[in-house]
């Protein structure tokens, strides 16, 4: 019969992503609702439709806001939006990558396989950052 390994306490990798799990879900609604309210603060409440402010909210992109009836897009397009946009960008692609890191580790159990998939991981990570901020650059 095998034993279990215990975990050392301290500040290792599994008990930062999961206070980093914690935190980014809690960042990522945060953003939501200011999102939200800063759109219907600048006039969605009369200008838009539901869909295209769930749009905005999640993704504040000056694009989604062209399709609806604001007739100065001026307050929409500006770099605020963009941090907001990488923001929402890097903790949700990051909470989810780490919740795809723990399902993963949970079914693989050679240590060796696990170091390969947290490797894969983070370049997913890397690549899908970059790929993001510039498309958040170029729009």
């Amino acid at each position: 019969m095998k034993t279990r390994k215990i975990p050392h306490p301290g500040w290792n990798l599994e008990y930062l992503m999961f206070l980093f799990t914690r935190i980014s879900g809690l960042a990522f609604f945060m953003l939501a609702i200011v999102g939200l309210l800063s759109a219907l603060y600048m006039g969605a409440r009369l200008h838009m439709n539901v869909g295209t402010l769930m749009r905005w909210t999640f993704f504040p992109n000056p694009n989604h806001v062209v399709d609806s009836d604001i007739p100065n897009i001026d307050a929409w397009s500006n770099g605020l939006w963009q941090i907001f946009q990488i923001l929402i960008l890097f903790f949700g692609g990051t909470h989810g990558l780490n919740g795809l890191r723990v399902v993963l580790e949970d079914y693989i159990k050679p240590q060796g396989l696990q170091m390969l998939i947290r490797f894969v991981i983070f370049i997913l990570w890397i690549f899908m950052l970059m790929l993001s901020v510039y498309v958040v650059m170029g729009s």
